[in-house]
């Protein structure tokens, strides 16, 4: 099944890049089909009439299953993440199954995937089957919860049907 990463954490080649090309890897048969790290899009984001943001949507739009992933600032996704999403149409995920995976320094923002990045997926039409994904980003490459995360919830990220 092919696989797309969705990054939006304000430094390049991050630890959340890391982390959500780990997962992706772990879900498919291989790294994911396309790394979109929001970043790298620069000012682009600020407009509606970029033509590397509309790629990069039109591949989030396409894609079968999208690891959406974030840091964790200031309790919550990224701002820079929120201006990407906010280039999608309302119902645009429509067909996209979605994971939202955090990553973050400590324990107390273990439940801001599920209840602060699922909504806004979920708003703009993904269908996300399973619990959100938080790790600590020092710990995140040798996490044993990864596993079991993945045993848990990947039996239900089978790709949802598309809209006719």
């Amino acid at each position: 099944m092919p696989i797309t990463v969705l990054v939006g954490n304000p430094k390049p080649k991050s630890r959340t890049l890391d982390a959500a090309v780990r997962l992706a890897t772990r879900l498919g048969d291989g790294p994911p089909e396309r790394v979109i790290d929001v970043v790298g899009l620069g000012p682009g984001l600020l407009g509606r009439d970029d033509p590397a943001v509309a790629e990069a949507v039109a591949r989030v739009r396409e894609a079968e299953l999208l690891v959406v992933a974030s840091p964790t600032f200031k309790a919550t996704y990224t701002g820079l993440l929120k201006l990407f999403l906010d280039q999608i149409p309302s119902g645009g995920l429509a067909g996209v199954t979605a994971v939202p995976l955090m990553l973050g320094a400590g324990p107390a923002h273990a439940l801001a995937p599920e209840l602060l990045l699922k909504p806004v997926l979920v708003e703009l039409g993904a269908r996300c089957p399973a619990q959100g994904l938080y790790q600590l980003d020092s710990a995140y490459a040798e996490d044993p919860a990864l596993g079991e995360w993945l045993t848990r919830w990947g039996p239900q990220l089978a790709p949802a049907p598309r809209p006719a």
